[in-house]
């Protein structure tokens, strides 16, 4: 069978040959037309154009609203950081102190007389031996006269005392004044703190020192008949100048003094005590939260997104040009050969 088929094919070898040139020329020579091609292939091609045109479209649309963001934001952070520098935030800070620099209490006892004044620890104050007489006077005191800094014609006499330092012995003053007689309804001693006694005591001009201290610090008042407990805690203020301001802030409580003299009298008893609140000193100052270095990269970053996206659009054109001119090349070489 092997042999049969051989010679078949040797014998009949140019009509294959023949048949399949033919087969050739025909398929290269004869363009079908469109009906014979089949209506799915153009159609395909050209809905993949058109959608990758639609969505180069809204790519673009896409990036041209990014960058139409981007200038909002780069906006909204210039005027941001403008309005942070025209409204700092106050910042408040603690620093703990084993011991203070020691006050200065300045006392306006008018007809009122200094009878004691002790300095006691760990809140210890020990009963009174002989309330209303002359005691000791263990305080470091000084006493000035000035003019008033708000009329200039009369004169005050303050009497200055060194207030506690020893935070954590809890050291506190103990002070006691008598007035023999008045002719008010309301009997009661002014006073004012000031930040350092040191100060006062080293300063050569202690009249204007004291009126300064009048016109920089609030004045309070203690009642007759009691016993007030004045706790102090100290606020320094930083100022945008770089200057510093120190005031006090207190609380107070009163007890009532039972007088357990033998005579009823008509004099009146001051008892008044002086202590820190706590060993921490508050500092206030004014901070600007707008940081340069943030907006900066911020606005780096801003514009960075806004160069590419311009790129992106810039190749998102180009490509749909080129896109659109190569589909109109196709075209005319298609109507050219067919034509």
């Amino acid at each position: 069978q092997l042999s049969e088929d051989v010679e078949q094919v040797s014998q009949h070898p140019t009509d294959e040959g023949e048949g399949e040139m033919e087969d050739h020329e025909d398929t290269s020579s004869v363009i079908l037309p469109d009906s014979e091609l089949g209506p799915s292939a153009p159609y395909l091609r050209f809905s993949k154009t058109c959608l990758k045109n639609v969505f180069s479209v809204i790519l673009l649309f896409i990036y041209l609203l990014l960058m139409a963001v981007a200038v909002f934001l780069v906006y909204q952070t210039i005027a941001d950081f403008r309005e942070k520098l025209k409204h700092p935030v106050m910042s408040v800070s603690y620093k703990e102190v084993s011991l203070y620099d020691a006050p200065g209490i300045a006392f306006y006892p008018g007809k009122a007389r200094l009878l004691s004044c002790k300095h006691h620890y760990y809140d210890h104050i020990p009963p009174l031996i002989n309330p209303g007489q002359p005691g000791d006077i263990e305080c470091i005191t000084q006493r000035i006269n000035y003019t008033d800094p708000f009329t200039n014609q009369s004169m005050k006499y303050a009497l200055v005392v060194q207030g506690p330092r020893d935070v954590k012995k809890k050291e506190l003053v103990f002070l006691q004044f008598h007035l023999n007689g008045t002719d008010q309804d309301f009997s009661a001693i002014d006073y004012l703190l000031f930040s350092s006694f040191q100060e006062f005591i080293n300063s050569p001009e202690k009249a204007e020192f004291m009126k300064d201290c009048e016109s920089s610090y609030s004045s309070w008042k203690f009642s007759g008949g009691f016993r007030t407990w004045v706790k102090m805690s100290l606020v320094k203020t930083k100022e945008e100048d770089g200057s510093e301001t120190v005031e006090f802030k207190q609380e107070t409580s009163v007890v009532n003094y039972i007088d357990q003299r033998t005579k009823p009298r008509s004099d009146q008893l001051f008892f008044v005590v002086f202590e820190w609140k706590d060993p921490f000193i508050q500092t206030v100052q004014d901070i600007i939260t707008a940081n340069p270095w943030n907006m900066i990269a911020l606005l780096c970053g801003i514009f960075l997104a806004l160069f590419k996206a311009a790129d992106f659009a810039k190749l998102s054109v180009k490509w749909m040009i080129k896109i659109r001119k190569r589909h109109l090349k196709r075209r005319s070489q298609v109507m050219n050969h067919i034509s």
